[in-house]
């Protein structure tokens, strides 16, 4: 099941907007996937459970996505030793655009290529960026489209209920 379809039917309601937030009513399963990662490794959703996950769907060409990559890599070291894990998800084509970017704004985080949009169509990614935050369980709790300045405070609070919980 796609994840806007689990999204729609364990939410009341999503408002979109530029930017989107819903934080779900009842959490879904969120589809599991494997993605190589910027070191060679192969990186699994499911072998991250019991620990709190951001997935952050990006594009070098986005400019909001520049703009949030150093605020969510601040969010990375300062959550990471609570149990969080941070991939940012890259749907560029080619992966070499990703690397020059990441050239110019170096993150800590691990990043895994989407270079066929497998995962971003699997998981119906409308919006650049779009950010994903899942529970211990594995359940997707929130969803955030797009980013505007000022919005890494709405994910800090978001990821400190979840690390808490």
């Amino acid at each position: 099941m796609a994840l806007r379809q689990m999204i729609t039917q364990g939410c009341a309601a999503i408002v979109l907007a530029l930017a989107c937030e819903s934080a779900l009513a009842e959490p879904v399963p969120a589809p599991d996937f494997t993605l190589k990662s910027r070191s060679g490794d192969n990186i699994r959703l499911s072998e991250l459970q019991g620990q709190v996950v951001m997935v952050n769907f990006w594009a070098s060409w986005c400019g909001p996505c520049r703009q949030e990559m150093p605020l969510l890599d601040d969010l990375y070291e300062e959550y990471r030793d609570y149990g969080f894990e941070l991939l940012g998800v890259n749907v560029d084509e080619n992966t070499a655009d990703a690397e020059a970017l990441l050239a110019r704004i170096p993150v800590e985080f691990p990043i895994l290529f989407d270079p066929q949009g497998s995962l971003s169509k699997a998981w119906e990614v409308d919006a650049m960026p779009s950010t994903v935050l899942i529970d211990r369980d594995g359940n997707v709790r929130y969803l955030h489209r797009g980013y505007r300045s000022g919005e890494e405070k709405i994910y800090a609070e978001k990821l400190r209920a979840l690390v808490l919980e």
